[in-house]
């Protein structure tokens, strides 16, 4: 028993006895029909997929549960044990007290601390004993569903109906998950938002056109007081930090769009197949490539390679620069638009270029009046993940376009992006109810609605536009 008190040890045991449970219950219906010489309601595989789900899903659910719901009860009773042993400790401390208990119960570090040495006896022994209990209640589970899956198990069953009942509420779960997870994620964002525009001005954020979290802006009235303008602890115009975004955004599909288009059109209409079974693949190269190597080849290669076109131009190019982050970031964004637009366009119907090509247009003339206009709303879902893609890059912009907020047009000066002052000011030891924490949840909540407007003005497009050739 103590082997299976892992969750993987007794994860992998449950889809052990999950699959005996699936050939027997086969076995057992295919005996019975050819003993009582009668055919079976359903296939025989449907048989055991019945009884393999019941033999699986309950167990696996109480193993995730009461993972998921032990280790919080354990960590809340140790806290409890905390304040009683150090009353004086403040809530940051007495964390702090928590994980060194949970180091010193790992055998990670050693204690000098008899107080912590017990808790941290306790706290093992607590944990090997929500495992020993995880253990038994998940057996006694698995082993009742099993029972009752092998005995209603016979030829008579409706088990195909059964299984198919299950997955259409599996999928539905499933879907229901990504619903709940989708409005958890913007009810954070507008719960903290809220808690920012309450102590910040709405006006003031929005069109504000200084961006400074760590400094205050004071105007001092003749013969009157300081009076703090940007908030005691800094100054949160998002024009800066928005204006930067969409500058980057736009350079880099301004570089990616017109270059992955392209590339797609020559592979799905123009190429041979020998040609594409090798320009695809190489194109598609770039999406694995990690963004911080991007990041280097901006900020090493691509930048300076700006500046000196620059200075021969006569131009004042920033060693940091928009373009250069915008431009590397479209090369990256490259095979996302060239590899779906190239699904795309490959799935307009042959009789379309048929058609075309029969009533004498060119392949020129067909492409581009016919199979472009045909694939065009799945082309803008293409675009959208292209632009989703360039708004949520960090990694590049911090090293290639800088971290100052500017509010300028200007693509060869040093700008920043909305995703760049997120991490900065959820990094560090700044209080996490700070003003200047705070102000990143604004950000969030507002490139999400501005996304979000985007998509549907785009997908509402995309759809008029595509009625035509339903």
């Amino acid at each position: 028993m103590t082997f299976f008190t892992s969750f993987s040890s007794l994860a992998l045991l449950i889809v052990v006895i999950a699959i005996a449970t699936y050939l027997f219950s086969r076995r057992k219906v295919t005996q019975a029909a050819a003993a009582d010489h009668v055919k079976p309601h359903s296939l025989a595989r449907y048989y055991g997929l019945y009884a393999g789900a019941w033999a699986l899903l309950p167990a696996f659910l109480v193993l995730v549960v009461w993972t998921l719901g032990s280790q919080p009860f354990i960590d809340a009773n140790v806290q409890t044990l905390l304040v009683q042993a150090y009353p004086d400790l403040e809530k940051g401390f007495l964390d702090l007290k928590l994980a060194q208990v949970q180091n010193i119960a790992a055998g990670l570090i050693e204690s000098q601390d008899e107080t912590l040495l017990k808790l941290a006896d306790d706290y093992a022994e607590a944990l090997q004993q929500a495992s020993n209990l995880r253990t038994s209640i998940v057996l006694l589970a698995m082993l009742v569903a099993v029972i009752y899956a092998y005995r209603r198990v016979s030829p008579a069953l409706k088990a195909r109906i059964l299984f198919e009942t299950l997955l259409r509420r599996a999928f539905f779960i499933a879907a229901a998950i990504a619903i709940v997870t989708t409005v958890g994620i913007i009810a954070s964002l507008l719960i903290e938002a809220v808690r920012f525009f309450s102590q910040y001005g709405l006006l003031d954020f929005f069109f504000g056109t200084h961006w400074s979290p760590n400094v205050a802006l004071r105007e001092v009235a003749a013969g009157a007081a300081d009076e703090d303008v940007g908030g005691s602890t800094g100054s949160f115009g998002m024009l800066p930090v928005m204006a930067g975004t969409l500058l980057v955004a736009t350079i880099a599909m301004a570089v990616a769009l017109p270059i992955g288009l392209f590339a797609a059109i020559y592979m799905a209409e123009f190429a041979s197949k020998r040609v594409r079974d090798v320009v695809k693949p190489t194109l598609e190269v770039l999406a694995g490539v990690p963004t911080v190597v991007y990041g280097f080849f901006a900020a090493l290669t691509a930048a300076p390679f700006f500046r000196a076109i620059g200075l021969n131009l006569g131009l004042d190019v920033s060693a940091q620069s928009a373009l250069a982050a915008g431009a590397v970031m479209g090369v990256m964004i490259i095979p996302f638009i060239s590899s779906l637009s190239d699904d795309v366009i490959t799935a307009v119907p042959q009789s379309l270029r048929d058609g075309a090509l029969g009533l004498g247009s060119t392949r020129g003339e067909m492409v581009t009046k016919v199979v472009l206009p045909a694939a065009f709303p799945g082309l803008v879902g293409a675009f959208l993940l292209a632009i989703s893609r360039a708004i949520g890059e960090t990694m590049i912009v911090v090293m290639a376009a800088g971290v100052s907020a500017k509010l300028t047009a200007n693509p060869l000066e040093s700008v920043t992006t909305v995703t760049v002052q997120i991490v900065m000011l959820l990094t560090g030891d700044t209080a996490f109810d700070s003003l200047k924490t705070l102000s990143a949840f604004a950000l969030g909540i507002t490139l999400f609605t501005a996304t979000l407007l985007l998509n549907i003005a785009a997908l509402t497009a995309a759809r008029r536009l595509g009625q035509r050739y339903e």
